[in-house]
């Protein structure tokens, strides 16, 4: 059964109506198809509509959305013969960040991205997605690998942040941070970058920082959470809804401050209601983005990549 958002209970009421109908006509000879469609309709309607009004806070909500597809969703829907390669060959495998090499549509790829889970013992095991200094440590080991071998690099972003523990700190947290994102922008190959849902602070940028930053439609990008913002600037996380309004967290938003590159478009309803659509689409917008940057020279690469981000909140 669909878990529904707060702001989607109209939505849910009827759906609830159409599925009780359903129910009760089950091995009958009771044809319900006249009392059925119009309340289908009403309910198609009823979400088209409140989807091409989001605020931003309600898009969070969308970007947090337990069904919504992760990592291992796009790489079982986009990449071929993945290879997942572990370790920072100096301390542990992180299984917060996941990444390896495969076949995206002809192309070898590798491919590095945050894992959340989809129940408790996956999102257990996978941190929810919070990286440790050895997961990004991870990640560099595999972009050099990638840079040594003239193969593109295709990064997934899904993550609130990177974890804020006391052990990841001893271990280097914002080194390991920063080093990640150094080796972004010294990439002598493509990257493409993508936010499928959460793209949270120093966590996300690490992996992010790419030739193309593309982003799903109903994904939020941001140096805090909104609940982080508000508790810092009005003591108290209630007022997360005005933080997001305030910090221009969406797709829309940041591919008008030219933050982001593209806006991949979701399925109606978001990409929970239609993984498999959802993965594809964004399959396109990568392989888009792929064609544009090949045949560019590594210096040319490297060039474009650092200018880009330079001119980010440069006054003109």
């Amino acid at each position: 059964m669909a878990t529904f958002l707060d702001f989607e209970k109209p939505i849910a009421e009827l759906q609830s109506r159409i599925d009780e109908l359903r129910r009760t006509a089950e091995g009958g000879e009771v044809n319900i198809d006249a009392e059925i469609e119009p309340l289908q309709v009403k309910s198609d309607r009823l979400l088209l509509d409140t989807y091409a009004r989001l605020t931003p806070w309600q898009k969070t909500q969308v970007a947090r959305h337990p069904e919504r597809p992760h990592f291992k969703h796009y790489v079982a829907g986009l990449i071929e013969d993945f290879m997942p390669l572990g370790g920072d060959r100096a301390f542990a495998d992180d299984a917060a960040i996941i990444g390896g090499l495969g076949r995206f549509r002809g192309r070898r790829v590798m491919v590095i991205g945050h894992e959340k889970g989809d129940d408790t013992a996956s999102r257990l095991k996978h941190n929810f997605g919070m990286g440790k200094p050895e997961g990004y440590r991870k990640a560099i080991r595999l972009m050099r690998l990638a840079d040594k071998f003239h193969i593109p690099v295709v990064t997934l972003v899904d993550t609130s942040g990177a974890f804020p523990g006391v052990q990841a700190e001893e271990r280097g947290q914002a080194e390991a941070i920063a080093r990640s994102t150094e080796q972004c922008l010294n990439l002598g190959v493509p990257l493409v970058a993508s936010i499928l849902g959460e793209g949270g602070s120093g966590g996300a940028v690490a992996l992010a920082a790419g030739n193309r930053v593309l982003m799903m439609e109903h994904a939020v990008y941001s140096v805090i959470s909104p609940e982080g913002c508000a508790s810092i600037l009005w003591r108290t996380s209630d007022k997360a809804s005005d933080a997001a309004e305030a910090m221009k967290v969406t797709a829309q938003h940041l591919k008008e401050l030219g933050v982001i590159d593209g806006i991949v478009r979701e399925p109606l309803g978001g990409a929970h209601r239609a993984p498999a659509a959802a993965i594809e689409s964004l399959g396109d917008a990568i392989a888009e983005a792929l064609d544009e940057l090949e045949g560019l020279s590594p210096d040319g690469l490297r060039q474009a990549r650092r200018a880009k981000f330079l001119a980010m909140g440069r006054l003109q």
